[in-house]
């Protein structure tokens, strides 16, 4: 499928990365899409929604490491962005260093999981001890959290153009549903990893319906463990891959 596109594209892009994902959920309340799970026609549904476009004038380019933690993004789309932001970074951010040196922007860091300062050379970090979420708070560990919102008009971003990459191991979902569309639509380009726990629900289908009313799906990647029908066959079959660091749930 392809679609036409100005340099400044009245809806902006995405590109996504689908992980089936043992999130977990310190706050001990249900994640979002806890309801009832969609069927094969669901998830079918749900797939082709993400399925990707074809910009005309998007020249695609590898962003931060080979394998996990990078992210193809559409280089010449994003000239004139004035701030980015990372959410999820622990020791390394080598996309949200590339993006730095690429755009000549400061890249403000959110991570209240990893106390790891991850540095560029060439670039400009700014580092935040905070998680992302719908709505301020701090959770049981008195970690702070506060929405994209809140986080964006704090560092006086709510007016200029973004790069936003999101990894917040099935944080995403709350948070985006959250996200007024008047901020999202200061977002050139995001690109993400979206984690599913249990199964695809309709809230799910919610959020990638509300993200496609302002973006382009430029790319889309689905990790393998997704096409099983649950994260417990994944983990027998595979195993858990890694710490899952940000928590899939925030209370309401």
């Amino acid at each position: 499928m392809s679609a036409p596109a100005s340099r400044h594209v009245t809806r902006r892009i995405a590109s996504i990365a689908l992980f089936s994902a043992l999130a977990l959920s310190i706050s001990g309340v249900a994640p979002v899409g806890a309801a009832e799970t969609m069927d094969e026609a669901g998830r079918a549904a749900f797939l082709a929604e993400l399925q990707p476009v074809t910009l005309k004038n998007c020249t695609l380019k590898r962003f931060g490491s080979t394998y996990d933690g990078g992210y193809l993004i559409c280089e010449n789309l994003s000239e004139g962005v004035q701030s980015a932001y990372s959410y999820g970074v622990g020791p390394n951010d080598e996309l949200g260093c590339d993006v730095s040196k690429r755009y000549s922007v400061p890249v403000h860091q959110y991570d209240c999981f990893d106390p790891a300062r991850p540095t560029c050379a060439g670039g400009v970090f700014k580092f935040h001890k905070e998680c992302l979420a719908p709505h301020a708070m701090r959770d049981k560990q008195r970690r702070v959290i506060d929405s994209l919102q809140n986080q964006i008009a704090k560092n006086d971003d709510a007016g200029t153009r973004l790069l936003v990459k999101v990894d917040i191991e099935g944080a995403e979902w709350d948070a985006l549903w959250a996200t007024p569309d008047a901020v999202l639509d200061r977002i050139d380009q995001n690109p993400m990893e979206m984690h599913v726990r249990n199964g695809i629900t309709a809230r799910h289908m919610g959020v990638i319906k509300k993200l496609k009313n302002l973006f382009y799906v430029v790319n889309f990647h689905s990790l393998q463990q997704f096409c099983l029908r649950s994260v417990d066959e994944a983990v027998a079959r595979d195993g858990l891959r890694g710490p899952a660091r940000q928590q899939a749930a925030w209370p309401a």
